[in-house]
């Protein structure tokens, strides 16, 4: 008795080629539905790092004689010149500070019991700023606020911006500065 040839059972090359196009398809179709996902995800992050930096300027506030952060230089305790001020900024939130804003990077309860007031240690990320030419994570800090409210500027090189007099701090993009 003669055995019967059992027939491969793989795919041919055509219905594997029918397969990929309609893969190809529904990639193609399924791909742009995340794009809106994405930029809703990036907002909901600009919020929050918004609300965490908005907060921490506020207790900072509170906690050194109605001063904001940058107002006063870091090592000083005095009045910073408007070129030392981003730097203020960014020492007094991360750093332990005295009621003047000096700074220590060790806590001592007794000379400088106050923050860090961002535990990361760093200012966070504006996840909307172009990475190519903005720096996202630091902020332009600005003296005087004549004009009484913040706007971003449409030639951004930093992710947010800062008014050490009025404490307001908002994103460096003109889409969503008003946050």
């Amino acid at each position: 008795m003669k055995k019967k040839m059992k027939a491969n059972g793989g795919f041919t090359l055509i219905e594997l080629i029918i397969v990929i196009i309609i893969l190809g398809i529904l990639a193609a179709l399924a791909i742009p539905q995340f794009a809106p996902a994405t930029k809703d995800a990036q907002v909901a992050t600009l919020g929050g790092n918004l609300t965490v930096m908005r907060t921490a300027i506020q207790l900072y506030f509170h906690q050194h004689n109605s001063i904001y952060p940058g107002f006063n230089d870091e090592i000083t305790g005095v009045a910073a010149v408007a070129g030392k001020m981003e730097t203020a900024f960014v020492s007094q939130l991360t750093n332990y500070t005295n009621k003047n804003g000096v700074i220590s990077t060790t806590k001592d309860s007794s000379n400088f019991p106050y923050g860090p007031y961002l535990m990361s240690r760093v200012i966070p990320d504006n996840p909307l700023a172009d990475s190519a030419t903005t720096a996202a994570n630091s902020a332009t800090v600005e003296a005087d606020n004549e004009a009484g409210k913040l706007t971003a500027t449409s030639s951004a090189t930093k992710g947010w911006r800062y008014s050490v007099l009025s404490g307001e701090f908002i994103a460096n993009n003109t889409e969503y500065d008003d946050l």
